[in-house]
């Protein structure tokens, strides 16, 4: 049976793309790290709607967690495997590179494009010798553009993006897709605590996108009618260039 993993599962963004997978007939696999409480309730939304969700806890900046918690998984699904990777857990450590700690710059690093070569060299396999698989990398905005007091976000988000165009060509002769999504202002977690209504006037549209918008688009990659699409990156940030 195909699995989707999306790492960062539990709320916001993440939680909205599960619950998408698992509408679509996915059994979804929510990773999640320190929320307990919010990874619950979002496998309890799934399986309310009839869904079938697991939750798998661990750290995604760390190789050997990772290791250790997928190969539990594998071992107790023989004949499954992960199909469907979204790349999806991010921290934010916003400073002003003058004033930015080591801490900052190597913790979003190491969880936003660490994390992503981790987790993804470690399902690749599976993907490949089936022959098929989705990737779909959730960067952002500030990869695209950069953004004032994001330069550690925006680098990582930046070299995500690298990474996606450069392994949609490694993987494409075994029919495994990679591709980016780049969301701008949307309504999560992440974004709670800035000044919505100023940067809303930014956007052509004057709101924030929802995760559930976010969501229907990585349904989308995820799917069979996205088969011929790979290596690329697609924005929804309600035409903010």
């Amino acid at each position: 049976m195909r699995y989707a993993l999306v790492t960062g599962g539990s709320r916001g963004i993440g939680r909205a793309i599960c619950i998408k997978l698992a509408a679509m007939g996915y059994p979804v696999v929510i990773n999640y790290l320190g929320n307990q409480e919010a990874a619950e309730a979002t496998k309890s939304a799934i399986e309310q709607m009839g869904g079938t969700a697991q939750l798998l806890r661990f750290d995604i900046s760390n190789p050997q967690a990772i290791e250790e918690a997928i190969e539990m998984w594998e071992n107790s699904h023989p004949n499954d495997y992960i199909a469907v990777l979204v790349n999806n857990a991010g921290i934010r450590r916003d400073n002003l590179m003058v004033f930015m700690q080591n801490s900052e710059w190597h913790n979003v690093i190491d969880t936003t494009l660490n994390g992503f070569f981790y987790t993804t060299r470690r399902v690749l396999k599976g993907m490949m010798t089936k022959r098929f698989g989705r990737i779909i990398n959730i960067t952002s905005l500030s990869g695209l553009k950069g953004m004032p007091g994001q330069c550690n976000y925006s680098a990582a988000k930046a070299a995500l993006i690298g990474a996606t165009k450069a392994l949609a060509q490694e993987v494409a002769p075994r029919k495994v897709t990679v591709n980016a999504v780049a969301p701008g202002f949307i309504e999560s977690d992440m974004t709670k605590e800035l000044p919505k209504e100023e940067l809303a006037k930014m956007v052509p549209m004057k709101r924030f996108g929802k995760p559930e918008e976010v969501a229907s688009l990585v349904g989308f990659l995820a799917g069979e009618e996205s088969s011929y699409i790979t290596g690329e990156v697609i924005s929804i940030n309600g035409g903010l260039l």
